[in-house]
């Protein structure tokens, strides 16, 4: 297996592709505007804030806090600022969703004038995020691929394997009617947010992690 492609390696990669096409699928319908349909429109923001708390946040974020991370601390001592940031920025990204869930709410239920809070919090976060994955996948996972052993990697494999990202090609029944929402409500909105990419991917790369997804 080439020192690149590990399955945890590969999760990773298409977990941050998926969630980057979420967020600006979130900010495309956030310019968009409820129209005429508010309340399947900001149904459709409610499942996208959801998806962000619940799948990164409570399984995606704790594989690389509890597994990932301290290896790579253990045989790169000079990582741990960057290390000690990213965990920063994980309990930082949980509080700034449910801001935005709060925002969301706000503009909702008062009107146009709460709508430029939501818009400029979510930008911002939006930022915030992809920062954030940029910063693992061009500092951090490239480190790991040089160091990390096949014990290392063996135990890394399994945990990435007993999760499933609900908008990836193998999603949980259990999120079934969260995907329909995003995927049917704003089918045009994902696919904006998946052609986009990550701009610090090759093309290659970005190719192989848009095909992954099966919005």
């Amino acid at each position: 297996m080439p020192p690149t492609d590990h399955p945890s390696l590969r999760a990773i990669r298409e977990e941050h592709a998926t969630l980057a096409a979420v967020l600006r699928a979130l900010l495309h319908l956030a310019d968009e505007g409820p129209g005429d349909r508010p309340e399947g429109y900001f149904d459709t923001l409610r499942a996208m804030l959801f998806y962000i708390d619940e799948f990164p946040e409570r399984q995606h974020h704790p594989k690389e806090s509890d597994l990932l991370f301290p290896r790579i601390a253990r045989l790169a001592p000079d990582t741990m600022e960057v290390i000690g940031q990213l965990e920063r920025e994980h309990i930082d990204g949980e509080a700034e969703v449910r801001a935005l869930q709060h925002r969301l709410l706000a503009w909702e239920l008062l009107g146009e004038p709460r709508r430029a809070d939501f818009v400029h919090a979510a930008r911002r976060y939006v930022e915030f995020y992809l920062e954030h994955m940029r910063l693992e996948e061009v500092v951090l996972l490239p480190i790991a691929c040089e160091l990390l052993g096949p014990q290392d990697w063996a135990v890394l494999d399994a945990a990435f394997a007993a999760q499933v990202d609900p908008l990836g090609a193998d999603r949980d029944p259990a999120y079934d009617r969260l995907f329909t929402r995003i995927a049917q409500r704003a089918p045009k909105a994902l696919a904006a947010g998946v052609q986009a990419g990550l701009a610090w991917r090759t093309p290659a790369a970005e190719a192989a992690s848009a095909g992954s997804m099966k919005p």
